[in-house]
């Protein structure tokens, strides 16, 4: 069992930026790909961001690209979201997930095999 933990998020003003920790308890965290969704209240989950296991592939949804950056630290079994520019419609709660997939596809990111509780950022105009 691995367990995942975010950080990183909080109350911030429209154009701040903040960055999201996702630190994992074991260092099997190398082996598997890792996404950030989001959560807005009553809403399904969206996907945000992702990135494979050695970090070569990142793949970033149209609306928080050029604002948002995906990365990872193997070595630290930690996996980071960096926002930049934050609007009030990013105002979400954050959760990060790990994973194998047979691809690295859109549709293989809501299988992950273990996820975090979340961190909640709110963006205020």
């Amino acid at each position: 069992q691995i367990e995942l933990v975010e950080s990183g998020g909080g109350l911030v003003q429209a154009g701040d930026s903040l960055r999201l920790t996702c630190t994992a308890s074991t260092r099997a965290f190398r082996h598997y790909a890792m996404v950030w969704f989001r959560q807005y209240p009553g809403k399904e989950r969206e996907f945000v961001a992702a990135i494979s296991w050695s970090g070569e592939k990142t793949d970033v949804q149209d609306s928080v690209k050029g604002r948002f950056t995906i990365s990872r630290d193997n070595a630290n079994n930690a996996g980071y979201l960096q926002m930049n520019s934050l609007k009030p419609e990013d105002t979400a709660v954050y959760s990060c997930g790990i994973g194998t997939i047979p691809y690295f596809e859109r549709g293989y990111y809501y299988d992950m095999n273990y996820w975090g509780k979340g961190t909640l950022v709110t963006v205020s105009s």
